[in-house]
């Protein structure tokens, strides 16, 4: 029989949501911009949560800067997620930045270029093939 999703990872997709729209509408910081919620793991006591973000820009001193800016407005998020959220308890906060996205998109591109590389090696031969006759 199947498991049915935990309360933790119904507990973290809610929190998911609604820090995503608290980052999108509330937080002001230019140094934040067009980030994105990708995963939120709360614990079993739901006292902890780490929030997997990640930035549209790949540099690495923005994305160190973004975190730093976030982990500072934990707790003013934290604060509202709690006037949004009905719950006993309100997670402490911790960002994390979430390198997959990018690191999928490299990836792809290398795919991409492969096949690209693999068809061009094709038609070269195939024109030499022919050429030969």
């Amino acid at each position: 029989m199947a498991k049915d999703y935990s309360r933790t990872e119904r507990v973290g997709q809610q929190y998911q949501r609604e820090i995503a729209l608290i980052l999108q509408r509330e937080i002001k910081d230019p140094r934040v911009s067009m980030v994105t919620v990708s995963d939120v793991e709360v614990s079993r006591d739901l006292a902890y949560a780490k929030v997997f973000v990640t930035f549209l820009q790949d540099d690495e001193q923005q994305v160190k800067q973004g975190l730093k800016v976030l982990n500072e407005a934990a707790g003013f998020i934290r604060s509202l997620l709690g006037k949004r959220v009905r719950a006993r308890i309100v997670p402490e906060l911790r960002f994390v930045h979430d390198s997959s996205l990018n690191e999928g998109i490299r990836m792809a591109r290398l795919v991409d270029e492969a096949i690209r590389k693999d068809s061009q090696r094709g038609s070269n031969s195939e024109q030499d093939d022919d050429g030969d006759d």
